[in-house]
């Protein structure tokens, strides 16, 4: 049986509208920062996820989440409630595609889908990766480094 792929991107924004993803600031995979902790304003996570015929018209979740180089899953928003607000690890859609009557059989559809994430905190410089699933099943590691600026040293004579 065919498989699901996805393809995925780190941008500085986008937004999926009508089946395309609109980005900008596409094609990198390193946040750098001057000291620890850093907390980045601002990173989008573009994906086109390609659903082969067999698996259309069948509901689906899709579940993405950022882990550490242990593999300890990290922060990635809050969940804020009357009682107070608690991290959450982990964001989770569901999604299913048609299958159009002029579809050649054996085709794929193709789902398009953006996510913004405000505020993404760090302790340290590594390198994370984002965790892309489907029905509980892992389909794309996405890694992304967070590096230490160079300090500037001493003027030397």
């Amino acid at each position: 049986m065919t498989t699901m792929r996805i393809d995925a991107f780190l941008a500085d924004a986008a937004e999926a509208v009508q089946g395309k993803i609109y980005a900008l600031g596409i094609g990198w995979n390193t946040i750098y920062a001057g000291t620890f902790p850093v907390q980045h304003p601002r990173l989008a996570l573009g994906m086109t996820i390609s659903v082969p015929y067999t698996q259309t018209n069948q509901n689906h979740t899709l579940t993405v989440h950022l882990e550490s180089p242990d593999g300890d899953r990290m922060p990635i928003g809050e969940d804020r409630t009357a009682d107070g607000s608690r991290p959450v690890t982990e964001l989770s859609s569901s999604f299913n595609v048609g299958r159009p009557p002029l579809l050649p059989a054996g085709d794929e559809q193709l789902v398009s889908l953006a996510i913004t994430i405000n505020g993404l905190g760090f302790e340290r410089p590594e390198i994370y990766s984002w965790v892309i699933s489907i029905d509980g099943e892992p389909m794309k590691r996405l890694p992304m480094r967070v590096q230490q600026l160079p300090q500037p040293g001493p003027i030397l004579h």
